[in-house]
């Protein structure tokens, strides 16, 4: 390590794995996904539970690769599952650590990754942050409205990669974020597609109560009256349902795999009904993208893709053919979680803007 400007140790936490990195300001200087067996997670009860065992992994990582925590200038943690929250960088405060230890909105692996940076960033004698977590909401009012009285339209979406995406592309257009409109199209496991205005996401598919177009995995915003009468035929029970709509819809439900290049391989091999089922969601995508264009009055700067999916130069080219009208289409593929989790702790560390809190 030649030059060290700002060093950012950053956590992401998954079910089997937890991904660590370190920058030094914008650049990685070291990354690794640590994988976790099932017979080591087993030994705890609770997700919560694991974080003794994955901190310690962690640190046999900084050690290995000669980083001492007193270097450290800030941890940051993939953000778990808290109540809506505005997007944005949050200092890990005891109102945090207490809602995602007792898992007051859910349990879930990403839970940890406050927990985790609190911990590590105490031995270090450095503050720790969590960055636009799932349940970001900033929804207008008028997107709350759902049409049934007491039940309300909520926010969860991909907002880490959408938020570190968005300020790519208006930096791409030669504006700040807070100066665009853009329509963005997260495709991965799960798609949320959102309408971001002005430095706030207004609206979008609430990604994880299925709603919004069909994935690789999930069959969301299905005709409710043939929901229903499947439960009371007793064609299925209320779980049993869920697994086939979530995990084993969409994608995997038509064709039996999740995997975008499988369905490309098939195509490409003459399989028609691949090709429609394929071409179908990116016709539910496109459908939901006008749909956000609508949110923003036509006024957009952008239309962005991205997400694993966007890897794929033909559901980008059917998406593009049927939304270019609207505004350019700008595509990132992939996702970069680690850097944007990196970048939200820089901007505070660097005063460009204030560490929210939690409360």
């Amino acid at each position: 390590m030649c030059h060290v400007e700002m060093l950012i140790l950053v956590i992401n936490p998954g079910s089997t794995s937890t991904k660590v990195a370190v920058f030094d300001g914008e650049r990685e200087l070291v990354s690794e996904t640590l994988r976790h067996s099932k017979e080591e997670l087993s030994r705890y009860e609770r997700i919560i539970d694991q974080y003794l065992f994955r901190k310690e992994i962690i640190l046999q990582f900084l050690g290995e690769n000669g980083i001492n925590l007193s270097s450290l200038k800030a941890v940051v943690g993939r953000g778990g599952l808290l109540k809506p929250i505005p997007g944005g960088t949050y200092l890990v405060n005891e109102a945090i650590l207490d809602d995602l230890k007792n898992a007051r909105y859910g349990e879930h692996a990403s839970n940890l990754g406050a927990i985790l940076a609190h911990e590590i960033a105490s031995e270090a004698g450095c503050p720790a942050y969590i960055v636009d977590p799932v349940v970001v909401d900033e929804l207008q009012d008028l997107a709350r409205v759902s049409g049934l009285k007491g039940f309300e339209r909520r926010s969860i979406l991909h907002a880490l990669n959408q938020r570190a995406v968005a300020r790519r592309a208006a930096g791409d257009i030669g504006k700040r974020y807070e100066e665009v409109n853009l329509v963005i199209a997260h495709m991965g496991g799960g798609i949320s597609v959102a309408a971001h205005r002005r430095g706030r996401i207004v609206d979008v598919n609430s990604a994880l109560n299925c709603e919004g177009p069909f994935t690789p995995e999930r069959a969301p915003t299905l005709p409710i009256l043939g929901v229903l009468d499947l439960l009371n035929k007793g064609a299925f029970d209320l779980p049993s349902l869920l697994k086939r709509i979530v995990g084993n819809g969409g994608l995997v439900a038509y064709l039996g795999t999740n995997s975008v290049m499988e369905v490309e391989r098939r195509i490409d091999s003459g399989d028609e009904f691949a090709e429609l089922v394929l071409k179908g969601m990116a016709y539910q995508v496109s459908r939901w993208i006008g749909k956000m264009a609508s949110v923003l009055a036509g006024e957009i700067d952008a239309i962005v893709l991205t997400g694993g999916v966007a890897y794929s130069q033909r559901v980008v080219g059917w998406i593009r053919e049927r939304v270019s009208f609207i505004a350019p289409v700008m595509v990132y593929p992939g996702e970069d979680e680690m850097k944007a989790l990196a970048l939200g702790a820089l901007r505070v560390l660097r005063g460009e803007e204030e560490a929210k809190v939690y409360a």
